[in-house]
């Protein structure tokens, strides 16, 4: 347990929980076996750049990554964009603390032993309150060329993109695969012609005119079967007078089959 205060005039101390993290041998994770500190209880006013600068004492620190609760240790995907799907954790957290080398564990894990460290200073303020909100806002309005730049990087990427998979899909075009099947793709197909206005009306006036005829023929499930009935009964009376004029026909020797 490391005891930490906001500031000087804070009595009371907070305590936070930290241990060594540990993760199975051989699986992928972005946290450092023997590297990483494990730090649990941190609460809202403590961001990352708080974290570092009071483990920085330990040693150099490589990252440090905030958490609402515990991952399973893979890496997480990065967001491309610095201004958008920027989500902000709220409440305690938990955060994965990476030294440069094993020796910050060590040391971070004795600070307990030490007197309660300040997490706001003269030198290092952290804001709170409205000063913090105003930040807050500041940081949210979101600076016009920034923001075109980042989007025609995005569509630079995105036609590069498309430029790739269209070569390799013109290459792979009429190749048999190792099996000997040819993959068929609608490229070199003639496109459609458009509709008109007067050509989607028409589509539409007869998918209306079919839902309404659907919807008075079975409008209740006994019509349903009613009509289902009367159907199989037209049938047997075709098939009985069918029947009778063959057998006149036999009679009168003038059904020729063939």
């Amino acid at each position: 347990a490391l005891a930490v205060k906001f500031g000087e005039r804070q009595r009371s101390p907070h305590w936070l929980l930290v241990k060594e993290h540990q993760v199975r041998e051989g699986a992928g994770t972005a946290h450092p076996p023997r590297r990483t500190l494990f730090v649990l209880n941190v609460p809202p006013y403590c961001g990352a750049d708080s974290l570092s600068r009071l483990f920085s004492r330990c040693g150099r620190v490589q990252s440090v990554e905030m958490c609402e609760k515990p991952t399973p240790g893979e890496k997480k995907e990065k967001h491309t964009s610095k201004l958008f799907n920027q989500k902000s954790a709220k409440g305690f957290q938990v955060a994965y603390v990476v030294f440069r080398k094993p020796a910050g564990v060590q040391a971070a894990k004795a600070l307990s032993q030490e007197g309660p460290l300040l997490i706001s200073t003269e030198s290092h303020p952290v804001k709170t309150g409205i000063s913090k909100w105003i930040d807050n806002y500041a940081a949210s309005v979101v600076d016009p060329e920034e923001l075109r730049a980042e989007v025609d990087a995005y569509m630079q990427d995105y036609d590069k993109k498309i430029a790739e998979e269209e070569a390799k899909a013109a290459k792979e075009e009429g190749v048999p695969d190792e099996e000997g099947w040819v993959k068929v793709t609608r490229r070199g197909r003639k496109p459609g012609l458009p509709r008109t206005e007067a050509a989607n009306l028409r589509v539409l006036e007869k998918e209306k005119q079919k839902r309404a005829r659907k919807e008075l023929l079975n409008f209740y499930a006994w019509q349903h079967r009613e009509t289902k009935r009367e159907h199989i009964a037209q049938l047997r009376k075709k098939f009985e007078e069918d029947k009778q004029r063959i057998a006149l026909m036999r009679a009168q020797r003038k059904f020729r089959p063939y």
